[in-house]
Order: structure tokens, then C-alpha cells, then sequence
């Protein structure tokens, strides 16, 4: 996969727009699309903004591995990602995290919206026990 795509698949994950991107690393919302588009790759020490933006390592937005296969570039895994990987619905994930009995992440509510944190790392850990 390219930076290109990988780029996208952490905006998609983390719902962040192309605006929204732009704004945070200071860039205009035309040098976003040129990256999306695979036109132009961004400066280091631009990638290392959008990585800390997104959550993600400067390592895995360059990663030629599916996202699905290398789940630990990521500091944060979607619970549509994590459901998919435990065969659960996210449904069920979500109320885990909210209840606090999913060891491989917690949820924090902020007014009325939640908030997910799934760590990679202990995610892997608790799949490899077969548990769930």
C-alpha cells in the first residue's frame, strides 16, 4: 500500500476530512488531496504532523502491509476494525468499553459522545488468549 493509501484508511478510521487534516498540519486543503491522490508525498516532517494528527506512526502511513495485517503501527484501532477482528458486532464492543470489561481498551464520555481507545498491543494479547 502507498502513503497515499494508508493516509486514507487512518482519515476513514478516525473520520477526519480533508479540511479537518489540513487545518491541523497547517497545509491547505489542495496539498491534502495531492496527497490522498498519491500526486505528491509529504516533507518528514510533514508525515510526522499528520502522524501525530492521526494517531498512527510516520512508519505505518509508509507501511506496504494492509492495515488489517498490521494492526500494531496503529496507537488506536477503530471499534469497526476491533469487532471485525474478534467476530462480535461493535455494538458489543462498544458496551465493553463502556463498561470498562474489555482488557484491550477503555470508552470516556464526553457530554453525551463517547469516546473509544483500543490499544493495538493488548488487543493482540487478549485475541491470542482466545477469549470472548
Amino acid at each position: 500500500m502507498s502513503f497515499a493509501t494508508q493516509l486514507s484508511l487512518a482519515m476513514a478510521e478516525r473520520q477526519v476530512n480533508q479540511t479537518e487534516l489540513a487545518a491541523a498540519i497547517c497545509k491547505g486543503k489542495s496539498s491534502v488531496s495531492q496527497y490522498l491522490s498519491g500526486r505528491s508525498v509529504p516533507r518528514a516532517d510533514v508525515q510526522e504532523a499528520i502522524a501525530k494528527f492521526l494517531d498512527c506512526t510516520v512508519e505505518w502511513l509508509n507501511s506496504s502491509v494492509p492495515v488489517n495485517d498490521k494492526v500494531e503501527g496503529l496507537k488506536n484501532i477503530s471499534v469497526g476494525q476491533c469487532a471485525k477482528m474478534l467476530g462480535k458486532s461493535e455494538q458489543f464492543v462498544r458496551v465493553a468499553l463502556q463498561t470498562g470489561t474489555a482488557p484491550f481498551g477503555f470508552a470516556a464520555k464526553n457530554k453525551s459522545v463517547w469516546s473509544y481507545h483500543i490499544s493495538p498491543k493488548k488487543l493482540n494479547e487478549y485475541i491470542g488468549e482466545g477469549v470472548m
